[in-house]
């Protein structure tokens, strides 16, 4: 078919990684590990000249540094961290942005500089990003130091929502500020919606996530050495498997101390082939899409996120593909129920498809390099494909808790590129039934959901989520050693409680 010469195409893709006291490891900084991944991004295109003087936009990823006030920066940092990494590689885009918050950015990205080039606004686009969030916990621990700082006074567009609907005071006063315990309640929210007990649940969020492991020990840009492990060894609780908050043990959770970066080089097919790019490396979005949830206590059912379902359909339907179609698979896996929500029962796919759901080895064993852990999945997607030329491959990016969704289909096959808007269908989610939320929550109710967060000694508080009888929902929390013994030996779901209004947060009995 002849190709529009507008057409948007991947031609690069470049990672980097690096270990703490493995050899060759240097200590980089985040700006310059993105950098590391955009020169191999610009060596991977292939073409007969140098390609960096022809970026004419730079897109980065934000780095957790610049929105985590418990990370913050204590070594210094870059003032405008897309400007350094564009120095490193000898660009000069006229356009710069410096992206917004949440793991779907690297997706949204992608779609977005698409539809741009096709447009006619840019030819050649260098989108990254990186964390080195290990490097800065060792010289923290060791007593280390070094100097990152860079003050760079050049124009961007620095992109930052105030993203209200990730925590309020709700949260805040019962204690759930993290994201391994928000997402434990919808865990359990969804084990309840499933009818399972805690060890059959345990066992098969375990099945779920071993063979992850088996991919991140095979892959040289994971941020740990790692082995192969069993659903047991992942999912139940040992020595070497400390709880972080009920249902998750270390082994569940997202691995965020990595030092990684990945970035990606997009162009319109006329400047591809003005700067010679062979078209075997060339990959087409086929399609797209993007949506936001409303946050997880707006939720009638705060197991599962209806718009990241309907946004994997709506991407194969835009690519003209179905599910069984897509021979390649990534998707977002901070906890089991990202995967499982998307996957099992959004796709209705099995957690062992021979196709495998996952690239990278996850973000558990792999690494989760803050908001750009799916630029990773989109560079492994591009080499797998280049190697299966005609196959389709699915990419799906998870921001907040199961709150920001993109996706994308991705194939060599050529496609014109297509409108990949979704205002429509975010005007539908938003216009969704919402619970009625109460604050200061009195009364005999149901336990819905629930976590335990655990130290490094046991059990120290029990949150739960729950419904008043006149409908009402709320969080409470209790740290009294005998509701807690009783949450950690009975499961507690389903079971009726009373709660009451103290002095900062509600509190919750059973009985």
């Amino acid at each position: 078919m002849t190709i529009d010469d507008t057409t948007p195409v991947l031609i690069g893709a470049g990672q980097f990684a690096e270990r703490v006291g493995e050899e060759g490891y240097e200590g980089l900084a985040n700006y310059e590990l993105a950098a590391k991944a955009g020169e191999r991004a610009l060596a991977d295109v292939g073409a007969n000249q140098p390609i960096a003087g022809h970026i004419d936009a730079l897109a980065a990823v934000r780095t957790f540094e610049d929105v985590s006030p418990v990370l913050g920066q204590p070594f210094g940092k870059s003032s405008a961290f897309p400007w350094s990494v564009a120095k490193r590689l000898d660009a000069d885009p006229d356009h710069v942005v410096y992206e917004d918050v949440g793991g779907q950015s690297p997706q949204n990205l992608v779609t977005e500089f698409g539809g741009r080039i096709a447009a006619g606004e840019f030819g050649v686009v260098l989108l990254c990003g990186a964390e080195n969030i290990s490097t800065v916990t060792h010289l923290q621990r060791s007593g280390g130091s070094a100097d990152w700082s860079e003050a760079i006074d050049r124009p961007m567009e620095s992109r930052l929502s105030d993203n209200k609907g990730m925590i309020n005071r709700d949260m805040v006063a019962h204690q759930l500020i993290r994201a391994p315990e928000n997402y434990a309640l919808s865990e359990n929210a969804r084990r309840r919606r499933l009818g399972m007990s805690r060890e059959d649940y345990a066992q098969a969020m375990g099945e779920l996530f071993a063979p992850f492991t088996k991919v991140a020990a095979e892959n040289p840009y994971s941020a740990q050495a790692i082995e192969p492990m069993s659903a047991e060894e992942i999912a139940f609780a040992s020595e070497k498997n400390r709880w972080i908050t009920t249902p998750y043990p270390i082994r569940l959770v997202a691995k965020e101390k990595v030092n990684q970066g990945a970035a990606l080089l997009l162009a319109s097919v006329a400047k591809a082939r003005e700067l010679g790019v062979p078209q075997e490396k060339w990959v087409f979005l086929h399609g797209a899409c993007g949506l936001v949830e409303p946050g997880l206590w707006e939720r009638a059912d705060i197991s599962a996120s209806p718009a990241a379902q309907m946004v994997a359909s709506i991407a194969l339907e835009r690519a003209s593909v179905g599910i069984g179609d897509i021979g390649h698979f990534d998707f977002y896996s901070c906890f089991p129920i990202a995967v499982a929500n998307s996957a099992i029962d959004g796709l209705g796919m099995a957690a062992d498809d021979p196709r495998g759901l996952t690239l990278t080895g996850g973000l558990p064993y792999f690494g989760g390099a803050g908001n750009n852990y799916s630029m990773h999945a989109i560079a492994e997607m591009i080499i797998r494909l280049r190697g299966d030329p005609g196959s389709f491959g699915l990419v799906s990016a998870n921001g907040g808790y199961l709150t920001k969704t993109s996706v994308g289909v991705y194939s060599t096959v050529p496609r014109e590129w297509r409108d990949m808007g979704s205002a429509e269908l975010q005007a539908g989610i938003d216009a969704a039934p919402k619970p009625v939320w109460t604050s200061e929550a009195e009364g005999d109710a149901v336990l819905e959901s629930y976590t335990i967060h655990h130290g490094r000694d046991g059990p120290t508080i029990g949150v739960i989520y729950g419904r008043l009888g006149s409908g009402e929902a709320f969080l409470a929390n209790n740290a009294d050693a005998e509701t807690l013994a009783t949450m950690v030996e009975d499961d507690p779901l389903g079971a009726k409680i009373t709660v009451e209004r103290g002095e900062k947060a509600n509190l919750f009995r059973f009985g």
